[in-house]
């Protein structure tokens, strides 16, 4: 029975609810009071159903919100669109209708008609009054006829001095409004750039907004509206920050009263040409000395900034002035004024910013031209020529930067240890790789610590060279070009970077003396990574200039050359320094030539330099293998030749068979050294064949051979086919001598006298090789 009430009392409810819902509010009361007239309790169960109906409405509301959601959106998107054009048709509106309300002033004044329409019929009957009573008043007439004769005497009189009196008074007006515009033209200069720089700051902030939809970019008005001759209307409505500042116009600042008085009353007196004239030649010689900088204005941006407001303001009073009179001053007149202007601008401004250094300073005098160009063009004068200057200044800009990370560059590679860059944990690693594009497979798969195979100066050289692309890019910002000539001039002062500045550090530090073998080694695999990375630095050119890879002109990154010449100069040194290295154990050797019998083993000396030469080519195995190969190489050849050359010393006069037997166990153990393998790479016995000439020569004279020598000689087969006569003969010559010297008794021995009849022999017929290949 309880339920059955219960479904029952639901039932009501949603009736009620229903009526409540469908009926009007009038009739809500006597429905709301049969709730409280039911069961006991069960208002608060109508009050629970109503919640649960309100919530449910609050749903739909609330999904029929969502669904409507977007439109509102795009909307309010679409009133943001056209706010710019409403507030600009707002602004016209209004001056249309203030310039209606002043030209319409003597026609609406009803009352004033009026009053003249009765006075003009109170004049007419007083005239009739008055014909009644003329004869009476004849005599007075007469009288009144004198007086007024001798009153128009004295006018005729006074009336030219008191004019020239007051020509006089308004031409010392003007004076003093020509000598206080001087003053003033600093201030209004200084404002109509700020506000300029103020509508180019609203208008880039309203592109960036509307870059996702079709937002044209206007063109440029000055203060947010299209540029009005009616008054120099100087407001910042392009700033909302300063919406609520005072609107600042050409007549809040200057008053132009004593021009306008000045030039009526020269016009009534028919001497406006005069004034006219007066008026040019005195606002030429101040625009001259307008145009006058100060010696020391390129120190500071102040300087530069007070020669621009002097000229904004100085051409803003005339364009002022030019619109609101009428043929004071002609548009012929002051373009003749700009374009006088404007060669002396770019005189002082080429000369000015050729001695900025600082690349701050030159990219602030370039934020200023900008603006100041901007301001002067919203006013219709040309700038296109001061734009032309940006490059040139542009030039110096890049020349400065260039200058500053050459410094920059110098500093890195004093700083670095040209050694492996230790990364001890996975964070370390990924800081260096967020800093320098690394990826080796190998290296990542190895487990920490480990070593980087380029040095500190790497990733530093690489951050150094995006920040010079920045501070490149900041010049190139506000030059009125495209996305594509911007990459391309980016592309042109990081080549300059690349080519010039960083070419010339590398070059200069490879040829430092403190620079060693480890040095050049790392310097050479440093210069490998730089040049894989140069397609990084092309991408982040592209990305920053937002130009599509299909777009970009043909300039591209010269880096390539760069490195590869850099490496190039690295090899060189390294084989230089070697062959220094060899030079310097050579200087150590200590052969007795004289001695009988040799000591059994090879020299100090040059085990010393072998053991060098070995740890050296150890560092070696992280450079590429031909340079390794080549290096090695280099040094072989340079050790054979240079004990080739100690041998055949002119100052070396005799040598003895025992020293020749000692400086033949030197030259296994090079050759020992050489079928090591020291570098991996030389197929067979080529590296061996460094010391093939040293090899045949000594042969040659351990073994005596010479019959075998002079039969085969200029065979290819020949077994001593290295071997030059002249060598030969130089050698032999010194053991000539020895024997002679030592051998005092060797005439009463037969066994030495044959061999010294044999040595006698072969020279004859050495020396006829010789001869022959002479002739």
């Amino acid at each position: 029975m309880a339920e059955n009430e219960t479904l029952e009392c639901i039932t009501e409810h949603e009736r009620i609810l229903q009526e409540i819902e469908s009926t009007d509010t009038a009739c809500v009361g006597p429905t709301l009071r049969s709730i409280y007239d039911d069961q006991p309790n069960a208002h608060k169960r109508f009050m629970e159903k109503l919640d649960a109906r309100i919530r449910n409405h609050d749903r739909e509301i609330e999904k029929m919100c969502n669904f409507h959601h977007q439109g509102f959106v795009d909307a309010i998107t679409e009133l943001l669109k056209v706010r710019t054009d409403a507030e600009k048709l707002m602004g016209q509106v209004t001056d249309t209708n203030r310039r209606l309300q002043e030209a319409g002033k003597e026609v609406i004044q009803t009352e004033e008609v009026i009053c003249c329409r009765i006075q003009q019929r109170n004049m007419a009957t007083t005239v009739e009054k008055l014909q009644l009573c003329l004869p009476g008043t004849t005599p007075d007439s007469v009288l009144k006829d004198g007086v007024g004769y001798r009153f128009c005497q004295i006018m005729a009189e006074n009336l030219p001095r008191l004019r020239e009196e007051i020509k006089e008074i308004s031409m010392s007006d003007l004076k003093d409004f020509l000598e206080s515009i001087r003053k003033h033209s600093d201030k209004v200069g200084e404002t109509a750039m700020r506000q300029a720089q103020q509508h180019k700051t609203f208008n880039s902030a309203v592109a960036k907004q509307a870059s996702m939809g079709n937002y044209t970019k206007p063109v440029y008005s000055l203060n947010g509206r299209t540029h009005t001759h009616n008054g120099l209307m100087m407001d910042n409505s392009g700033d909302e920050d300063e919406a609520d500042e005072e609107i600042l116009t050409a007549q809040d600042l200057v008053d132009f009263s004593p021009v306008y008085r000045c030039l009526h009353i020269y016009t009534v007196l028919g001497d406006r040409e005069t004034f006219e004239n007066y008026y040019r030649k005195q606002r030429k010689k101040q625009a001259r000395l307008v145009l006058q900088p100060q010696a020391n204005m390129h120190e500071t941006v102040e300087g530069y900034r007070r020669y621009f407001n002097q000229i904004v303001g100085f051409f803003v009073v005339e364009d002022h002035i030019l619109h609101a009179t009428q043929g004071l001053v002609t548009r012929a007149f002051t373009d003749e004024l700009w374009n006088m202007a404007l060669s002396k601008i770019i005189a002082v401004l080429r000369t000015h910013s050729s001695y900025c250094n600082d690349p701050d300073l030159v990219l602030e005098l370039k934020n200023l031209i900008v603006i100041f160009a901007d301001t002067l063009q919203g006013y219709g004068f040309p700038v296109n020529r001061l734009f032309d200057l940006l490059f040139e200044v542009r030039d110096q800009y890049n020349e400065t930067l260039l200058k500053k990370w050459a410094l920059v560059f110098r500093e890195i590679f004093e700083m670095d240890n040209y050694s492996p860059i230790p990364v001890e944990t996975e964070e370390e690693y990924k800081l260096v790789v967020s800093r320098f594009p690394f990826h080796d497979a190998e290296i990542e798969k190895q487990d920490f610590p480990k070593k980087l195979p380029m040095s500190q100066s790497v990733p530093q050289i690489y951050t150094q060279v995006k920040e010079f692309i920045y501070a490149s890019l900041k010049f190139s910002e506000s030059l009125h070009r495209s996305s594509t000539e911007i990459d391309d001039m980016l592309r042109k002062s990081t080549n300059l970077l690349l080519t010039r500045t960083l070419s010339s550090c590398l070059q200069n530090l490879i040829r430092k003396p403190h620079i060693g073998l480890t040095e050049l080694v790392q310097i050479i695999i440093n210069t490998t990574h730089l040049e894989q990375a140069c397609r990084y630095l092309e991408e982040f050119i592209t990305n920053i200039t937002n130009v599509s890879p299909e777009t970009v002109h043909t300039t591209r990154l010269y880096g390539l050359s760069t490195f590869k010449d850099a490496r190039h100069a690295a090899e060189g040194e390294i084989y230089t320094k070697l062959n220094q290295k060899i030079d310097e154990f050579i200087q150590l050797a200590d052969y007795e030539w004289g001695m009988v019998e040799s000591d059994g083993r090879a020299s100090g000396y040059l085990m010393d330099l072998i053991n060098f030469l070995r740890s050296t080519f150890q560092v070696f195995t992280h450079l590429p293998g031909k340079v390794a190969q080549t290096a090695c190489m280099s040094a072989c050849k340079h050790l054979s030749t240079s004990l080739m050359q100690m041998l055949l010393d002119t100052e070396l006069k005799q040598i003895s068979m025992g020293a020749i037997q000692q400086f033949n166990l030197d030259v296994i153990q090079c050759e020992l050294f050489a079928s090591s393998e020291p570098v991996p790479g030389f197929q067979g016995d080529t590296l061996q064949l460094a010391f093939i000439d040293l090899r045949q020569l000594l042969d040659l004279f351990m073994v005596w051979d010479w019959s075998t020598y002079l039969a085969d000689y200029g065979q290819p087969t020949s077994k001593y086919l290295r071997v030059n006569p002249a060598t030969a003969l130089a050698l032999l010559e010194k053991m000539k001598d020895t024997s002679k010297k030592n051998n005092i008794f060797s005439q009463f021995r037969k066994n030495d006298r044959d061999k010294q009849k044999l040595i006698e022999t072969v020279v004859r017929q050495l020396r006829s090789l010789v001869n022959g290949m002479s002739s």
